[in-house]
């Protein structure tokens, strides 16, 4: 397991920390299938009825590590890495999943909220979705999914415009279903996990799946689009001057790029 996700197992609950902090618990591939063997050990362990995810110190998670996703890790054992697994075992999750966003939330820290039945959010978090600022869009079946919950026209706002969503409208739109103090955020999602964690495992497990099996498929759908529309633009001009912005610090200019 990697040392990058912390997991902790008590009263059939297990909380999973992303501990990558100076990173701001970024998703790097270490990352990913940190999460992925956790939640999937979860799945089939039958003393464990609920996960909880949440961040190390001051952030939820900042996203895909722009590092790596501009120079990608060779894996050369034959298993598969990264996002694919892990969002498919997201996606797919059995048991209730319930995410404590503690800090700020960016990309995947944005769009896993959706896959969560319950996201408690700390009263001074943020989030935010900044994929067309990076010159590739949206991911993790989000154009799906953000459309179901939040409506479409607040999707298309924080997706265009790539504003800061604070707690209070997180809450209003429906991406967050409670608003918390920070310092009782752990406290607060832990007493609901344990609560829930109390209920008949297969019958918890039986509900979820009842709730997935009206999603999954067009969740699965939207992921392929998704993933065929950013084969497109990762790499391509916009991207690669999204990119260098970053690591170079300065704003990131989208005027007179090349065609290709």
């Amino acid at each position: 397991m990697s040392e990058m996700v912390k997991i902790k197992d008590e009263n059939r609950v297990r909380l999973l920390t992303l501990n990558r902090p100076k990173a701001l618990n970024s998703f790097n591939d270490a990352v990913y299938d940190g999460v992925t063997a956790a939640l999937r050990e979860a799945a089939a362990d039958p003393d464990l009825a609920v996960v909880v995810i949440t961040g190390q110190d001051r952030a939820f998670s900042a996203g895909q590590d722009l590092g790596e996703m501009g120079n990608p890790r060779v894996h050369d054992d034959g298993l598969r890495h990264g996002f694919p697994p892990f969002i498919e075992t997201v996606e797919a999750f059995p048991k209730p999943l319930i995410a404590a966003v503690n800090g700020i939330g960016v990309g995947i820290g944005l769009t896993l909220l959706p896959h969560c039945d319950l996201v408690l959010m700390a009263d001074d978090a943020r989030l935010k979705a900044p994929f067309v600022d990076l010159g590739v869009t949206t991911e993790a079946g989000s154009s799906f999914l953000l459309p179901a919950m939040i409506g479409w026209a607040a999707t298309a706002h924080i997706l265009y415009t790539t504003p800061w969503i604070d707690a209070d409208c997180a809450v209003e739109i429906g991406l967050a279903w409670k608003k918390v103090p920070s310092d009782q955020l752990m406290a607060e999602t832990m007493a609901l996990a344990e609560g829930i964690a109390q209920k008949p495992i297969p019958s918890l497990v039986a509900t979820k799946s009842i709730l997935l099996a009206a999603r999954l498929d067009a969740t699965r759908q939207a992921r392929q689009r998704e993933t065929e529309a950013f084969s497109h633009l990762i790499g391509a001009p916009a991207n690669r001057e999204a990119i260098a912005a970053f690591k170079e610090k300065r704003p990131a200019d989208f005027t007179n790029l090349p065609a290709a």
